[in-house]
């Protein structure tokens, strides 16, 4: 099985060993060639807890740890200067 690997900002630490995800993604729609974008949220095991809300991170799909979760967490990289991003995040938050 081939796995996916997403790219995102992390939203939320508040759990203990797991984190959530906030990937943004573009689709188009081929009738009107239009693009859009939307936030998906994953929830992505974090064992070592080192990951903090902001950061940058590359999460890989994994055999189901719980109901909702399957991810984990493969590199975090350092906080986001992106501005665009953090909005996204401030968005969510609602």
């Amino acid at each position: 099985m081939h796995k996916k690997i997403l790219k995102g900002i992390i939203s939320s630490d508040k759990m203990d060993k797991c984190v959530v995800v906030s990937v943004l993604e573009v689709k188009k729609l081929k009738k009107y060639h239009k693009s859009y974008t939307f936030n998906k949220k994953y929830i992505v095991k974090d064992e070592k807890n080192t990951a903090k809300k902001g950061d940058s991170v590359t999460i890989v799909e994994t055999k189901p740890f719980s109901k909702k979760g399957k991810w984990l967490l493969v590199d975090n990289k350092l906080e986001t200067k992106n501005k665009k991003d953090k909005l996204n995040i401030k968005k969510n938050k609602k």
